[in-house]
């Protein structure tokens, strides 16, 4: 059952850094349970406001809808109610609102609504998608605006006025007129979630904007570090700000900008460049090379 009414998820989730966790795998590529539980356990130490489960840095668009249920329920049950988990729900109407209710079904606190695959739709059409996935749960509902499925301001206003349990905005864009626009229109009726790949470079410019909280895929690595850069963030601090994107965030995307799909191999590099290994990533991604392995763990070494 979940722990978190979507007005008090909305709440929690601003309160502070969001996980976005690996998902560990075998050799043979199969779901490694408890390499995530002992994964979950460690990031459960340092403080943070949400767990997603299942999302872009776990590969939930690699995993098959009843591997993304073991996955919710194993975090679930590791978290057990100490920081709301949420549960993604992907692919076509009909295929996230099955993935919804099952993740209501397993407990999950919450719903982190992906775009769907491969087909482009207009404005009506992205809304009534949102809208059918809202209706089929009663969890708050965290909406994805990026690739195939970027909103405007008036189909956000829109569906906030529609739909209670609409509670977030990820943003996945960084374009800065929408989400000005966005936040003029609607304001804090919702909490507004950076969500560009390696989220922290954009974090100082998007706090003015309203974004007071981001999906941190480095906090699988060096959480310590994570989070000293959100509390430079949020205190606008931008002598820290800049001085840790100095030391290590611009030369890690130098590493991960070499090929598409390494803003998520490189986390999983990253975990096991500190002894805690997450297994190799699911194709279409590809693993870093050793060289890149070496240079990654040089980089880490510098900020420990």
């Amino acid at each position: 059952m979940t722990h978190y009414s979507p007005t008090e998820l909305a709440a929690q989730l601003e309160t502070g850094l969001l996980s976005f966790p690996v998902t560990h795998f075998h050799d043979d590529l199969s779901f490694d349970e408890t390499g995530y539980r002992e994964h979950l356990a460690w990031l459960s130490q340092y403080d943070v406001a949400g767990l997603f489960a299942a999302g872009g840095t776990g590969e939930g668009f690699s995993l098959t809808p009843a591997e993304i249920d073991t996955v919710v329920r194993t975090a679930v049950a590791e978290i057990d109610g100490e920081v709301p988990v949420i549960a993604p729900a992907t692919g076509g109407t009909a295929a996230a609102i099955a993935q919804a209710r099952a993740a209501e079904a397993a407990g999950a606190d919450g719903i982190l609504l992906l775009p769907p695959y491969l087909t482009e739709a207009g404005q009506r059409g992205l809304i009534e998608h949102v809208s059918a996935v809202c209706r089929s749960t009663s969890l708050g509902i965290t909406v994805y605006s990026r690739a195939n499925a970027i909103f405007t301001d008036v189909a956000v206003a829109e569906l906030a006025d529609r739909h209670e349990n609409l509670v977030c905005l990820k943003d996945g864009v960084g374009n800065i007129e929408l989400m000005t626009r966005t936040y003029a229109r609607v304001g804090d009726r919702l909490v507004y979630i950076g969500g560009l790949p390696t989220a922290e470079t954009f974090a100082l410019p998007l706090l003015q904007l309203g974004v007071s909280t981001y999906s941190s895929a480095i906090f699988n690595f060096v959480p310590e570090f994570a989070q000293g850069f959100y509390a430079d963030v949020r205190a606008q601090d931008r002598a820290g700000v800049y001085r840790k994107l100095n030391e290590f965030v611009l030369p890690y995307l130098d590493i991960r900008d070499r090929e598409k799909g390494y803003a998520v191999s490189i986390v999983k590099a990253g975990v096991a460049a500190i002894g805690r290994p997450a297994g190799p990533v699911r194709p279409p991604l590809q693993n870093l090379t050793e060289d890149e392995l070496a240079q990654l763990t040089e980089l880490i070494g510098r900020i420990k």
